[in-house]
């Protein structure tokens, strides 16, 4: 099946050019966020995968209402343009609100549709009317083959500009697995897919500093099923310090970790690519 190709600045979406998305979790202090950009960059360029810098001005989706949830759109969307200014990386952050869509869309390269909302018809049509790349994160309640349906919604406004997105399904109480036959289910859409890895192993209302929040042991092994079950894109949020960072601390991969983290899964790619 042919795979609809597009482009986020100068990385073709699509194409046989792995791609990632990375960044902190949730946009934290501006010089934590900076550095990271600065370490991405020096990464993007070593290991030649082309990187979209991602990092969220809001998280509305915390489990608890005390959790930090990031600077908000105004402040958030200055320290991502500052990132983009200075590095060059195309952005994506995710939005929660159709008030939230036209600020958005003026600095952001990608919306991002949260999982937990990727049925909410006003949300979803809202972002796809500015004509932006929509990357649709997959919810973990719904069948993989029922994404058809949100990607629908996106197209019905004329915008074909779609990413699908697996983050894993929910399986039993707080836990997450990824299964397999997904990236084929979502594959045969005919849209670019995702797989974001770190989000898979997370344990639902642990709190973000508790290492049992998330299952890291599993990161590589999942990353490189994804990649050899053909997938266009990785997801792996980093931070300088996960172990202090404000969300999801106990997932994120440590940056210094990353650029060894993404080889085998480069090497795994080009074998995938020669029997397309």
């Amino acid at each position: 099946m042919s795979i609809k190709k597009f482009n986020v600045g100068n990385i073709e979406i699509g194409s046989d050019q792995l791609f990632l998305i990375s960044g902190p979790c949730v946009i934290e202090d501006e010089k934590i966020m900076m550095s990271t950009a600065e370490q991405l960059k020096k990464i993007e360029e070593r290991i030649g995968v082309p990187i979209i810098y991602k990092s969220s001005f809001m998280k509305d989706n915390r489990s608890d209402a005390s959790y930090y949830m990031g600077p908000g759109i105004d402040e958030g969307l200055k320290i991502l343009q500052r990132i983009k200014d200075e590095f060059g990386f195309s952005l994506l952050s995710d939005i929660h609100y159709p008030d939230q869509v036209t600020a958005a869309a003026e600095v952001l390269d990608v919306l991002q549709i949260p999982a937990y909302l990727c049925m909410q018809t006003t949300l979803v049509v809202e972002a796809a009317k500015t004509g932006k790349v929509i990357n649709l994160k997959h919810g973990q309640f719904l069948a993989p083959e029922n994404m058809i349906k949100p990607a629908q919604k996106i197209e019905s406004v004329g915008n074909d500009k779609i990413i699908l997105t697996e983050r894993g399904f929910t399986f039993g109480y707080n836990d997450m697995v990824v299964d397999p036959r997904s990236f084929y289910h979502l594959q045969e859409t005919g849209y670019p897919v995702v797989f974001d890895v770190t989000h898979s192993i997370r344990k639902y209302g642990i709190p973000s500093a508790d290492p049992t929040g998330g299952a890291r042991q599993y990161l590589e092994v999942l990353a490189r099923s994804g990649v050899a079950a053909g997938v266009d894109g990785l997801f792996v949020e980093t931070h300088p310090c996960p172990s202090e960072a404000l969300c999801d601390a106990a997932s994120q991969l440590d940056i210094t970790k990353l650029e060894e983290f993404m080889k085998p899964l480069i090497e795994i790619h080009n074998i995938v690519t020669q029997y397309r």
